[in-house]
């Protein structure tokens, strides 16, 4: 999805998506969370967010992917929080979420705060009968979208 072309106004969109009066704010706040908490407690508590966030906003019945997508979609759009596309796999299915205003939090961030969609996506996932199967954050090395993977639980 991504190339010369595309990435600079990707770069452009991510760094001005967030508003102002927040970016400064968020930042410190992160830095602060960083000199208080390691990584894998930053990462529960972001994901513990998430699940309070989908709490707030249940999910709809979906019968099919499509369904699932139209759901995140309006839900992400409604609150200007970028966009998902669902991709099937053999063995599981990759929720790409692009755009999301995470970059406001700055870069060492970055680490830990993907964690907020991850908890979302697997209480929303849950709700909705997933079941056993768990959601986690994969690198991708796209700077830009964000991929999470249902699948069998290792």
């Amino acid at each position: 999805m991504q190339d010369e072309h595309t990435a600079p106004l990707l770069d452009y969109y991510t760094r001005h998506h967030a508003s102002t009066q927040w970016r400064a704010f968020l930042t410190a706040l992160a830095e602060e969370f960083e000199t208080q908490l390691e990584t894998a407690q930053l990462r529960e508590l972001m994901a513990r967010i998430g699940v309070r966030f989908a709490d707030a906003h249940p999910a709809i019945a979906c019968a099919t992917l499509d369904d699932l997508a139209s759901f995140f979609n309006k839900t992400w759009s409604s609150l200007d929080w970028g966009f998902v596309n669902l991709v099937e796999q053999n063995d599981y299915l990759a929720i790409e979420h692009f755009c999301a205003p995470l970059a406001a939090f700055g870069t060492a961030g970055a680490i830990w705060t993907p964690a907020f969609l991850e908890g979302a996506y697997q209480r929303w996932l849950h709700a909705l009968g997933a079941g056993t199967l768990a959601l986690q954050q994969v690198e991708t090395g796209n700077l830009h979208a964000l991929e999470f993977r249902l699948a069998k639980a290792a």
